[in-house]
């Protein structure tokens, strides 16, 4: 039996010695990098207003603007009169090739009349393409916004008038 209790010992003698060797190995240096990418700011400027034109109202409707065409189109009691409808133009400026994302609102806004209480709503916002785009060499995204104006049935005439938000911002 002692022969099998001093293989055990001996056993674990190597087993302890050649744990200490392998933790006292010299360490390994291995360098790490930072790194940043710097952007210049966003600037986003307005081209043209968001304009539904001049309206004849003779029941409740509505005036669609399309920001691919700019063409306005009218259902119900909504006749369109003259050719000043178009989209709300903008151009952004940033880095070439930086992806952006253009952020349209998602409720609907109120216009009012100007003078008056009399109010209708802008809704159903488009875009002229995908929410997401790369910047162009020449450092700028242009894009078109359009919406639905709802028009009531006993709409008050008068210029109406309101404001919307577009956000454009890297990812």
């Amino acid at each position: 039996m002692f022969p099998g209790l001093s293989r055990s010992l001996s056993t674990a003698a190597v087993l302890s010695l050649a744990a200490p060797a392998a933790v006292s190995a010299a360490p390994v240096a291995k360098p790490a990098t930072g790194s940043v990418a710097l952007l210049s700011p966003l600037t986003v400027l307005k081209w043209a207003d968001l304009d539904f034109g001049t309206l004849v109202v003779t029941a409740a409707g509505t005036a669609v603007i399309d920001p691919l065409t700019g063409a306005r189109t009218a259902t119900g009691g909504v006749v369109p009169a003259g050719t000043n409808a178009h989209a709300a133009k903008f151009i952004a400026t940033g880095n070439r090739n930086s992806v952006v994302n253009i952020r349209l609102p998602k409720n609907p806004i109120t216009v009012k009349r100007v003078g008056g209480t009399q109010t209708m709503t802008v809704s159903n916002w488009t875009l002229d393409g995908n929410t997401n785009r790369k910047v162009s060499p020449s450092q700028t995204v242009d894009f078109a916004v359009g919406a639905t104006l709802t028009v009531g049935a006993n709409q008050t005439p008068g210029l109406y008038t309101g404001t919307f938000s577009v956000t454009v911002q890297y990812p």
